[in-house]
């Protein structure tokens, strides 16, 4: 009875020990951080809440971030308590602390670690993914894959490149003869999916086919990557273990279906004589110091295999994407972009004609001189990044981050997220123009020169960089180049142009063609067009000519 009388004695007390502790956490802990007025039960959840339903429920949430920063203010970095939903997180809005969180230092040699939160892809990319990997594990997958993604090596696979445009071309000239509505996402991303089983394991994958006639490795790839689509958060994917089981069976078939590749590969590569040419796919380069193929090997390439695939097709396809529809609104920049291929490669616009000029000795030096072609690539990769970085700090690590004003912020136990979507559109770096498409902020010295280099990071920066960012830009530079000339891309429902009463576009102040409403980014493992980029196409008035 005295034990009941005691423990009931003790509850008050309980109960205040408890309020001031979450009191600490929701409101002392991150004190000195720009933040919303937490609250002591749900820190910042509610507002978060509130911000996501003012407007299109299914924007990505880097939109929503930017809707925070300029109620906040604009600060150059803030905090979101989501706890116990997940860790703080830290938004960084600017470039200088960005740096800070992706580049080598004494303490993170490597980088900060990784967010925990990637294991939630972890049936999509491979539990031992060059992504998710960390410290000297993935020192050695880096070092290992990085001969098949040196740039002199990715111009030596101009041919394989260039050989996955022709269906490419002919599903454009089709839909330009029919006049139908088609999506550009669907279309590119088969592109590049092909190109990218080229590049990287030396395998038709059949993606511009038929669905029918598309390789088994196509059609588990996409129905694993479709699992990830849905709208649930993170967590709550976690925990739904229907989910997970219909994951975990994709990733066995599809892991089953590479593995063999991988071995067929091997085989080919052991039996091969020294005077047979050998294939130089980023597979075959990884496998050349190989002995023995052992589990741990084929596991650990198959896992890379899976994250290049699906890393090496989604970024170029969103980057393509988003290029045709703004030279579509943009009329002063597709004149400019169309004068300068004709200059490099003659008035003559059909893709044929293109591709044997690149296909010609030394036709790769013909990229280099695409300087207003990368500075539209850029441009687009900026406005429209694919994804950011998030790296978690563990506590007791006493890792400090700097602001631009001096001041110091203790960052241990916060998943420091660097939003590509508000670093790209920081005025402090880009100006009054950092909404504006405007490629010819890159050339020049009066351009260029003005923005920190560690502004423009749609790859990131640092140790932890992107490892395919040279196959990305060299596989967009040469499919606008054999494209931009030939046909004309018409935006069909969101992003549509308005128009007069005439009929004709109208121009806004920025050499922009206005819409009837704006096309925006959802969130579906990446940044993607939200309705597909639904488009038609029409071949150009200088190309009429079938390929």
């Amino acid at each position: 009875m005295l034990l009941i009388i005691s423990v009931i004695a003790a509850l008050p007390l309980l109960a205040l020990w408890l309020l001031n502790k979450l009191d600490y956490y929701r409101t002392k802990q991150f004190a000195a951080w720009p933040q919303p007025k937490p609250s002591r039960v749900w820190g910042h959840m509610k507002d978060l809440n509130a911000f996501i339903s003012r407007d299109e429920p299914n924007r990505h949430i880097d939109l929503v971030f930017a809707e925070i920063k300029a109620h906040l203010g604009n600060p150059p970095l803030y905090l979101l308590d989501v706890r116990p939903i997940q860790h703080p997180m830290g938004i960084v809005c600017s470039h200088e602390v960005a740096e800070q969180v992706a580049r080598s230092s004494k303490q993170f040699p490597y980088g900060m670690t990784k967010t925990p939160t990637l294991q939630a892809y972890k049936y999509l990319l491979g539990p031992h993914s060059i992504l998710t990997s960390e410290g000297e594990e993935w020192k050695r997958l880096r070092k290992r894959f990085n001969p098949g993604f040196a740039p002199q090596h990715i111009l030596n696979l101009l041919p394989c490149i260039l050989d996955k445009t022709v269906p490419f071309f002919e599903t454009l000239d089709r839909y330009a003869q029919s006049g139908e509505e088609f999506s550009l996402a669907e279309t590119c991303t088969n592109l590049t999916f092909d190109i990218i089983g080229t590049v990287i394991m030396d395998e038709d994958l059949g993606a511009q086919l038929p669905l029918d006639k598309q390789s088994e490795m196509v059609k588990h790839f996409h129905e694993l990557a479709a699992s990830y689509h849905t709208k649930s958060s993170v967590r709550a994917k976690v925990l739904n273990p229907l989910l997970i089981w219909q994951q975990y069976t994709l990733a066995r078939r599809l892991n089953a279906i590479i593995k063999n590749h991988i071995k067929r590969k091997f085989a080919e590569l052991k039996e091969a004589s020294t005077n047979e040419k050998r294939s130089r796919s980023v597979l075959a380069l990884s496998l050349q110091n190989i002995e023995q193929l052992d589990a741990h090997v084929l596991d650990e390439t198959c896992d890379q295999l899976k994250t290049f695939l699906f890393a090496g097709h989604d970024t170029t396809s969103i980057l393509l994407q988003w290029t045709f529809y703004e030279l579509s609104r943009t009329p002063r920049v597709l004149e400019s972009i169309r004068r300068e291929l004709n200059d490099v490669f003659g008035p003559d616009p059909s893709p044929a004609v293109v591709r044997d000029k690149l296909l010609a000795p030394n036709g790769g030096e013909l990229l280099t001189k695409l300087q207003y072609t990368s500075a539209v690539i850029k441009e687009i990769l900026r406005l429209y990044p694919s994804s950011g970085t998030a790296r978690l700090v563990p506590q007791g690590s006493g890792a400090y981050i700097q602001l631009p004003d001096g001041r110091s912020l203790c960052i241990d136990g916060v998943l420091m997220y660097n939003c590509e979507t508000l670093i790209h559109r920081d005025e402090t770096a880009y100006g009054e123009s950092k909404d504006d498409f405007v490629p010819e902020r890159w050339l020049g010295d009066a351009g260029a020169d003005r923005i920190p280099s560690t502004a423009w990071r749609p790859f990131e920066r640092g140790p932890r960089s992107c490892i395919g960012q040279g196959l990305s830009t060299i596989e967009a530079q040469v499919i606008l180049a054999c494209a931009v000339r030939r046909y004309e891309f018409v935006k069909i429902g969101l992003g549509e142009v308005a128009r007069d009463s005439a009929g004709k576009p109208i121009l806004d102040p920025r050499g922009q063609y206005e819409v009837k409403s704006k096309l925006f980014n959802t969130m579906q493992v990446t940044a993607k067009p939200v309705d597909g980029m639904m488009m038609k196409v029409k071949l150009s008035s200088g190309d009429r000519k079938t390929l």
